[in-house]
């Protein structure tokens, strides 16, 4: 008969595989940010547009460009008083005028916009808008929809009641075309998706007919048959907001949101490549303040919400959803935190004590890691190859991080995490500010880690 430590042994290994595996999900969201700058390079206009895009001087010289120009305006502003038509059927439920201004002619457009509008009336909007930016031309739609054809990538600006702390803004790209009457419709809504920024596009209310379901701080989406697990993904998610809000230091307050769908490609989450596909478990996506492009290269974050692998969401439990909640209450603090303090705190609050959870064996498990990889490595588990040794990387960043909390405190480790996700730029910045919080580097927390594992 297996003994406790057999079975805490068994639940860590498990825990290490899954942790690992989620981390091989979130390499591919980097590196799809990396590209953000690429795209928007390659001539997707993401500022807004306005209607003084030509010179004043300019603009009375030649009467062609003062033709275009008042042209431009038109049509922006016909678009405009489109969007806001759209907004504000969605709050108001008025399905009629939210399909009113779209393609009657095309079955299939009408069906999809349906289907979006019965979608966002699901999620609560606390508010909505639809903000026009810089039109993206393209000679192949103008041979196809006529010499009318007005391409804009458009931002969704919202704010889900209960849920988003602040407004948080999406991407969308329409295709509108003006008919005899002067009226502009709606012809096509998936022109420039391939042209859009990973991470702020394909929301859940853009991928079919779905279902969703709330408790206190939590948000489940799930498609729109799948209400049994809607609802044992709200408990679980339930015990990890509860668990995250209790453990991490100085509390958390967000909210938790769980997008589990059979789409393969959601927000920031691609489970179509390889490395995800088969043992990935969920992702915390991004959520953008500022998309990327606008006012930098990555965009500024405000939040994240988990995308459960299709695959594998059977296996996702209330400890794995704390891994990804704790990723989600540190997701505004920046970008720069070292990988092995990112995945560190996140293991460490998924393996403390937990509602509903069993307790696991962590002086085992302490023990193990400093005799099985710490002895074997030569120091913290680099950003560079942390996913290439994830195997190793997780247990030694989570001994890590155990370390600090014991040895300073929750309250001096969660100000560590702040300053070193928003100034840690390069090692001497990290150098600095782990001197100025702990006394010491990177390179000293390792020894450290060493000397506590010798006495």
């Amino acid at each position: 008969m297996p003994t406790d430590a057999d079975r805490a042994g068994a639940r860590h290994a498990r825990a290490r595989h899954s942790s690992a595996k989620r981390e091989r999900r979130v390499w591919p969201l980097l590196l799809s940010l990396a590209l953000v700058a690429a795209a928007v390079g390659g001539g997707l206009a993401l500022h807004r547009s306005t209607s003084g895009d030509l010179d004043a001087s300019t603009a009375a010289a030649d009467e062609a460009a003062g033709v275009r120009a008042r042209d431009q305006a038109a049509r922006a502003a016909g678009v405009d008083q489109v969007l806001a038509r759209r907004a504000q059927a969605v709050r108001a439920n008025k399905v009629d005028q939210f399909l009113a201004d779209v393609d009657a002619g095309n079955q299939k457009l009408v069906d999809r916009q349906r289907t979006l509008f019965a979608n966002l009336r699901q999620f609560g909007f606390a508010s909505l808008r639809y903000e026009r930016l810089q039109e993206q031309y393209d000679q192949a739609l103008t041979d196809k929809y006529g010499p009318s054809t007005y391409v804009v990538a458009v931002a969704m600006t919202y704010q889900i009641r209960g849920i988003d702390r602040v407004p948080a803004r999406t991407m969308l790209g329409y295709t509108f075309t003006q008919r005899d009457n002067g009226r502009w419709m709606l012809v096509a809504d998936t022109d420039l998706d391939r042209r859009l920024p990973r991470g702020s596009h394909q929301e859940p209310w853009d991928v079919g007919q779905v279902l969703v379901k709330r408790a206190p701080r939590v948000l489940v989406v799930v498609e729109k048959s799948q209400g049994k697990l809607a609802t044992s993904l709200v408990a679980k998610a339930s015990r990890a907001v509860r668990a995250v809000s209790g453990s991490w230091p100085g509390g958390w307050t967000g909210s938790g949101v769980v997008i589990a769908l059979d789409d393969k490609v959601v927000r920031g989450a691609d489970y179509t490549l390889p490395k995800n596909a088969e043992d990935a478990l969920a992702m915390a996506t991004w959520v953008y303040r500022t998309l990327p492009g606008e006012v930098n290269g990555v965009g500024e974050r405000t939040d994240s919400y988990v995308v459960v692998n299709p695959r594998n969401r059977a296996k996702v439990d209330s400890r794995i959803l704390a891994h990804e909640f704790t990723h989600v209450a540190t997701a505004a603090y920046g970008a720069y935190a070292p990988r092995w303090l990112v995945e560190g705190a996140a293991t460490y609050v998924e393996y403390l004590p937990m509602a509903g959870a069993s307790d696991l064996a962590l002086d085992t498990y302490r023990e193990k890691v400093r005799t099985s990889y710490l002895a074997k490595a030569k120091a913290l588990p680099s950003d560079a190859t942390f996913f290439q040794n994830s195997d190793r990387s997780y247990p030694l960043s989570w001994l890590a991080v155990d370390y600090l909390f014991q040895r300073f405190g929750g309250t001096e480790v969660g100000t560590l995490y702040r300053e070193l996700a928003a100034l840690g730029t390069s090692q001497a910045a990290r150098d600095r500010i782990m001197l100025e919080h702990v006394g010491i580097t990177e390179a000293g927390l390792f020894r450290a880690l060493q000397a506590a594992a010798a006495t």
